[in-house]
């Protein structure tokens, strides 16, 4: 197994779910799949879908809800198969 670490691709504000009243995307422990939607980085009412570099297991959500990232901040830690 392999520790991926998911990224912020640019500075703004992590979602960890598309609308206040829905689920998260994702909670520590979850298996995903290559290309599933992780979070989402907003700026100026701008959002980029965040993806799972590869199929895994979420073991850390190193980001909370609406909190304020750099572009390189870690945002999940996730164990690849």
């Amino acid at each position: 197994m392999t520790t991926e670490h998911i990224q912020s691709p640019m500075p703004g504000v992590f979602y960890t779910r598309p609308d206040p009243d829905e689920e998260t995307f994702v909670d520590e422990g979850d298996e995903v799949t290559e290309g599933d939607v992780v979070g989402l980085v907003g700026v100026m009412k701008n959002f980029q879908d965040i993806t799972a570099p590869a199929d895994g297991t979420v073991t850390k959500c190193v980001a909370e809800n609406e909190q304020e990232v750099d572009a390189g901040d870690d945002l999940l830690i996730l164990e690849t198969n």
